[in-house]
């Protein structure tokens, strides 16, 4: 491993917070490796010069787990902790989890430097076949048995293999003696009185996990730790991410939403109206462009269709309409909900792709008439058109792919709860992570109301 100078890291360090220039630059410019140079600022920014100067410290167990224990109560990586410790390698760090996860808190002890004392045993072990060496072993069985008979009771769900050996360990003491069972075990006698010490420790998060529970199965097991992160900062409850996807997973959480696969095709440009859109899904006040499409739902051997229209401005459905059959009224009753929601000096671009419905003359007639734009994907394409697309995607991953449905009048009127739940209570990333609510149901003027928090 190269040496560096303290002389040359305080000029690196002094480059890169004193200038303009990247990490990177400031590295080639003093031919150095850009790794120990991020390193090198965050121990200067913590501790100063001091952080840059070379240490050779043996460093106790207390302070190994204090650091350990910084690096999992925060959720903050061995990096972050280095420099918070003043650790010259994060790798050292990383090492001592290693000792610990593997080998238990023994692992952590210094060692100590010159040959090993000679202790001579103050116990003679019982002579094979005599009474004392089968009393010992039968004592020996009974411990084992009662170890793995208490063991397989144990949910290991949210327990780690050592938690729980400690716990059988403790309640099966006043039985047994304590070498006894720890050689059972398996288990070193430090790692059992640390993790019977913790069993005593009150969990900082008892209060979260509730919350966390709460939020996830109100929106049922649709949200990850990312919009629960989020929804936690809209209550005044302010988390690492990286801490929540540790509790969730001790709480047995996981986001039932499944993943969408990319595909791209270009497609041709339709006859009937241009694209006028052309992937441009930005909008800086509401009814300045629309997005629509059909989908279908199948389930009991019947089906449903689906046609909504979102506004691209807040992501809201401000207009939809269902039917058994795709006909042309399933798109018409739609729009005429719309057209309740423009005000004499809107003219939002609509745009579509190129199915029947918005080919048909009725239908570009009806658009004009209220001084509306049309707007039409290319053929093929499903990018064109991708706003519409991802809220079909989440529809049937947060609602049909989530729930049995008894039939479809019943998954009818979940369909209509879920576009309730979209607009009012569900998250929205473009809108900084807040909810929208509107003032009514689709009749007449439309204002939004925002719940607004200062972001961090």
């Amino acid at each position: 491993m190269t040496k560096y100078s303290l002389e040359l890291k305080l000029k690196a360090v002094l480059a890169y917070l004193e200038g303009m220039d990247s990490f990177r630059t400031v590295a080639n410019q003093f031919n150095i490796s850009l790794t120990p140079l991020k390193q090198w600022v965050a121990h200067y920014k913590e501790h100063g010069i001091e952080g840059l100067m070379s240490t050779y410290t043996n460093y106790d167990i207390s302070f190994k787990m204090d650091v350990l224990n910084y690096m999992n109560d925060f959720g903050v990586s061995s990096t972050h902790a280095a420099a918070v410790y003043n650790i010259a390698s994060p790798s050292t760090i990383t090492n001592w989890l290693k000792q610990l996860e593997e080998y238990g808190v023994d692992a952590l002890e210094t060692k100590k430097k010159g040959r090993p004392s000679m202790k001579k045993e103050s116990k003679k072990k019982p002579v094979e076949g005599s009474l004392e060496a089968l009393q010992a072993e039968n004592e020996r069985l009974r411990a084992e048995n009662a170890y793995l008979k208490k063991l397989r009771g144990l949910s290991s769900r949210k327990r780690s293999v050592r938690t729980q050996k400690a716990k059988v360990v403790h309640e099966l003491r006043g039985d047994f003696n304590l070498k006894l069972l720890l050689s059972v075990a398996n288990l070193a006698r430090s790692t059992y009185y640390y993790w019977i010490n913790a069993f005593g420790r009150q969990d900082k998060y008892e209060e979260i996990k509730p919350v966390i529970q709460e939020i996830f199965h109100t929106n049922k097991g649709r949200y990850g730790y990312r919009r629960i992160t989020l929804e936690l900062r809209n209550r005044g409850i302010s988390m690492n991410h990286k801490t929540v996807l540790r509790l969730m997973k001790e709480l047995g959480l996981k986001c039932l939403v499944r993943m969408k696969k990319y595909r791209s095709y270009k497609g041709k440009i339709g006859k009937v109206a241009p694209n006028i859109l052309n992937r441009n899904f930005k909008a800086t006040k509401p009814n300045q462009k629309w997005v629509t499409d059909v989908t279908e739902f199948h389930l009991h051997g019947e089906k449903l269709y689906l046609s909504p229209i979102l506004d691209l401005f807040n992501g809201e459905i401000i207009a939809y309409n269902i039917e058994s059959r795709p006909v042309y009224p399933l798109v018409s009753k739609m729009l005429d909900q719309a057209f309740m929601r423009l005000e004499s000096k809107d003219s939002p671009v609509l745009h579509s792709d190129q199915g029947w419905h918005y080919q048909m003359k009725q239908y570009s007639h009806d658009l004009k008439r209220h001084n509306i734009i049309q707007s039409m994907s290319r053929k093929g394409n499903c990018l064109d058109n991708a706003v519409i697309e991802n809220f079909f995607g989440l529809l049937k991953s947060e609602l049909l792919y989530l729930q049995k449905f008894d039939s479809m009048e019943h998954f009818k009127k979940e369909l209509e709860d879920y576009i309730h739940y979209y607009n009012h209570r569900r998250i929205k990333g473009k809108l900084k992570h807040t909810k929208i609510s509107s003032a009514d149901q689709g009749i007449g003027p439309h204002y939004y109301f925002l719940y607004s928090r200062n972001e961090e």
